[in-house]
């Protein structure tokens, strides 16, 4: 079947364009074509305002070559008792998002919770409290001489570098300072969605996350800027400039290109160029100067390192060690736990997005989005601790990117929803859909890849504050 949706006075309302053969089978090759010329339009009025809307279709003509169509319409307006405020209530699916796999999906992912927190509970009580208890020990009973010969061994011989600045300090900087700010806008829209019940305005979700996300552009600035700052760089004006151009410059990008072929295919999600310019205009007059003060404030309040230990001047060799404890090894797997926790909410939503459903229980949303947040941190933490365990002191990157890897997850399950949920088709579709599910992708896995950072850093500062370091 073909099918199209229109809006009356925001309500959606969908109707066949036509179908093939019977009309029972989305396409019988080398059958016949049909169109549906007649239009029948059922208002619902309730003082002097639309709350009902149908469309049906009838009279079913065959396509043939030459043939002329003659397409007729045909409006009814009743009186309807539905009240303003509860015209979008017959568009919920409750069936359907409130069904009890989307219950289980939540009490699964609260136990993952439990377990993985009494998993970081062992290593912060037992395996630490062991860790101390061997190095106090070792700095009580063995001499400078035998010290030095002895078979010292774990977290505890990074002292010196655990705290050096990682490489490309202005790039990671700016992705930690976007992360803060994603995780503060979603937290932000997820909460006036609850209140404001944003779906049942057209446009009103995604005007609220551009609103938002350039309100809180102070973040980046203020957060990337100071950890700048703190890890020792000088170049914090071209720092800013990348923090306030990264990720609009991204889905900007990306949206764009997307755009200009669906003025190509003259399709009707086309953005005007004055929106596209309009779009520029809030870049350029507001993310950009609220992105410098934030970094102006971060600079002044938060600039100075506060390490509980000393960087040695030259950088310690690292050992080898398991094929399994190498970085890269953790990073892939750090996404496979926090992608199982949010699995099911995410059929739920790619469901709304992609399969005219409506979008509407951000209750849970927020509940599994603060699940994801104790997930991520949670793995990050054990991570860390495996990894400087092993004397690797290369943390910082890799505890961004294990939390960031979820993206990589989102986007072959995208795959997987593409190839076996949909029947998209088409140049046109195919980059709507994978454009689109990049940049969800790609903002998912900064925002972990933060949280998943600040998790670890708090947990080294913790560990190497609490041990006698000579």
């Amino acid at each position: 079947h073909y099918w199209y949706q229109m809006y009356v006075d925001d309500l959606p309302a969908w109707a066949l364009v036509g179908d093939f053969g019977d009309g029972r089978g989305d396409h019988d090759e080398g059958g016949d074509v049909f169109i549906w010329t007649h239009k029948k339009f059922d208002f619902g009025v309730n003082s002097n305002q639309f709350v009902d809307v149908n469309v049906t279709t009838g009279n079913r003509v065959k396509l043939q070559p030459g043939i002329t169509l003659h397409f007729t319409y045909q409006v009814n307006w009743k009186t309807s008792s539905i009240s303003f405020e509860n015209r979008f209530d017959k568009y919920l699916d409750p069936t359907f998002f409130q069904h009890r796999i989307h219950w289980f999906s939540i009490f699964n992912s609260f136990m993952m919770v439990i377990f993985l927190v009494g998993l970081v509970a062992m290593i912060l009580m037992r395996t630490l409290r062991k860790d101390y208890a061997r190095y106090g020990r070792e700095d009580d009973t063995l001499d400078d001489i035998e010290r030095d010969i002895g078979e010292e061994y774990g977290w505890k011989q990074v002292h010196g570098d655990v705290f050096r600045p990682p490489p490309n300090l202005m790039w990671f900087s700016t992705v930690v300072g976007v992360g803060y700010q994603l995780a503060v806008s979603a937290i932000a829209v997820i909460l006036f969605a609850i209140a404001g019940e944003l779906y049942t305005g057209r446009g009103s979700l995604l005007t609220t996350i551009i609103f938002v996300y350039a309100a809180t552009s102070p973040v980046c600035g203020f957060f990337g800027g100071g950890l700048y700052l703190r890890q020792g760089g000088k170049e914090w004006i071209k720092q800013t400039a990348l923090s306030a151009a990264l990720f609009p410059a991204f889905v900007c990008g990306i949206a764009f290109a997307i755009n200009f072929i669906a003025i190509y295919y003259h399709a009707s999600r086309a953005i005007p160029f004055t929106t596209m310019l309009v779009v520029l205009a809030i870049w350029l007059f507001v993310i950009v100067p609220l992105t410098l003060v934030g970094a102006v404030l971060g600079r002044n309040l938060t600039g100075t390192a506060s390490n509980p230990c000393r960087v040695n001047p030259l950088p310690r060799a690292i050992p080898e060690k398991k094929w399994f404890m190498e970085p890269l090894v953790i990073v892939l797997l750090g996404g496979v736990l926090p992608f199982g926790s949010i699995f099911i909410e995410m059929y739920f939503i790619f469901t709304s997005f992609w399969a005219y459903k409506i979008y509407y229980v951000f209750g849970f949303m927020l509940l599994v989005f603060l699940i994801l947040v104790v997930v991520v941190v949670c793995v990050v933490i054990v991570c860390t601790y495996f990894l400087l365990n092993a004397e690797d002191y290369r943390w910082q990157w890799t505890s961004f990117l294990a939390g960031a890897s979820i993206s990589v997850y989102i986007y072959l399950y995208s795959i997987y929803y593409f190839v076996f949920k949909t029947k998209m088709y088409g140049a046109f579709q195919t980059s709507f859909y994978f454009g689109y599910m990049f940049i969800l992708s790609a903002g998912v896995g900064v925002l972990c890849g933060t949280l998943g950072y600040i998790g670890a850093n708090l947990f080294v500062r913790q560990i190497y504050r609490n041990v006698k370091i000579d």
